[in-house]
């Protein structure tokens, strides 16, 4: 129930911010502001959620592939706060919850901040959770005059540090998940080429998607 109340929770706040927000202004960051909420929320059925989860996804489309979330676009300057905050609290009142929900949380922070917002804290956790996996070659199969079996691979992941920057690094398939690399097992059909982007929501539920190319 607690979760079903913050995911329609985050749902409205992302709705909120799409439609309190300046076009011009909204038009620089309401799409990474709406990723962050509606991924937190494990992304609520709605349009704004609906739009949000397909550019985190078209953003590891090749090509380019891009970082799934931009958070530094998401930060408002002090003119926009005023009318979102004011829709955030009335929100609030509304829901008759005390204290703080993580969501709660994750909002103001990104309202507060500005464009050096802290998310080193554990109700970020999910942002540092997101992880892209760039497949551009594997494959494992006998090659040679001996037909040995050769794994041959070109990998990287993509991770987020503790604000939230973006960074690639060198990575194996020992260390990929099996909806990455389904079989590593020798064979002809042990090929594989695509992008995948995984991440958790602010309860620790799991989700993925696969890009082939």
């Amino acid at each position: 129930m607690r979760c079903r109340f913050i995911r329609n929770w985050l749902g409205g706040v992302a709705m909120a911010l799409l439609s309190t927000v300046a076009p011009q202004t909204a038009k620089a960051y309401q799409v990474d502001c709406a990723i962050l909420l509606c991924l937190a929320g494990g992304w609520p059925a709605s349009a704004e959620c609906a739009h949000a989860s397909a550019v985190f996804i078209r953003r590891i489309t090749p090509w380019p592939i891009e970082p799934p979330l931009q958070i530094w676009r998401c930060p408002m300057g002090v003119s926009e706060r005023a009318p979102l905050q004011s829709t955030v609290l009335k929100i609030w009142e509304a829901s008759n919850q005390a204290g703080q929900s993580r969501a709660q949380v994750i909002l103001a922070q990104v309202v507060e901040g500005g464009a050096d917002i802290d998310i080193s804290g554990l109700e970020f956790d999910f942002v540092r959770s997101i992880r892209v996996w760039d497949v551009r070659h594997y494959s494992h199969r006998e090659r040679g005059r001996d037909d040995d079996c050769s794994e041959s691979y070109n990998m990287r992941l993509g991770t987020y540090g503790t604000q939230g920057e973006f960074g690639w690094q060198r990575t194996t398939p020992a260390a990929a998940p099996q909806w990455v690399l389904p079989s590593r097992r020798c064979s002809s059909s042990s090929w594989r080429r695509g992008v995948g982007v995984e991440w958790e929501d602010h309860e620790g539920n799991h989700g993925y998607e696969w890009v082939a190319y």
